[in-house]
């Protein structure tokens, strides 16, 4: 059966392997998982990530982050754009996720970015997910 949303089951896995405390969950690989993944990276939510190629789709791993006494780096992790609804935002109406203490990620014409980077460049899109 064919996934309608594969972007909120990859955010569901890291969700569950965190709750889990697994050190690793591998991922149905697409363009972009493994380009949100690389911002998930950039911003210290996750240690790493790689990309195993297969007879199929191939399958992105992600290592999971943890801190002291192997608390969850990430606290939250939730879908904002949907299949059934998509979010656009312009580069002013972005807002910050907690007071700027998470991340809100969006799809842009320059490629996946998160939410200080957009009002840096001065570009709007589409909101993929906030994390905190």
């Amino acid at each position: 059966m064919a996934m309608s949303d594969p972007i909120a089951d990859m955010l569901t896995r890291i969700r569950n392997a965190q709750k889990a405390q697994l050190n690793s969950v591998d991922i149905p690989g697409a363009k972009l998982k493994i380009e949100l993944a690389k911002v998930l990276k950039d911003e210290g939510f996750i240690k790493n990530y790689k990309f195993i190629k297969d007879s199929k789709q191939g399958v992105l791993r992600v290592y999971l982050k943890y801190g002291s006494g192997y608390s969850s780096v990430i606290l939250g992790i939730e879908r904002v754009s949907k299949p059934s609804r998509r979010v656009y935002v312009k580069s002013k109406d972005i807002k910050p996720v907690l007071n700027g203490m998470g991340v809100s990620i969006l799809s842009t014409s320059k490629g996946m970015v998160t939410d200080k980077t957009a009002r840096d460049k001065n570009i709007g899109g589409e909101v993929i997910c906030n994390v905190w």
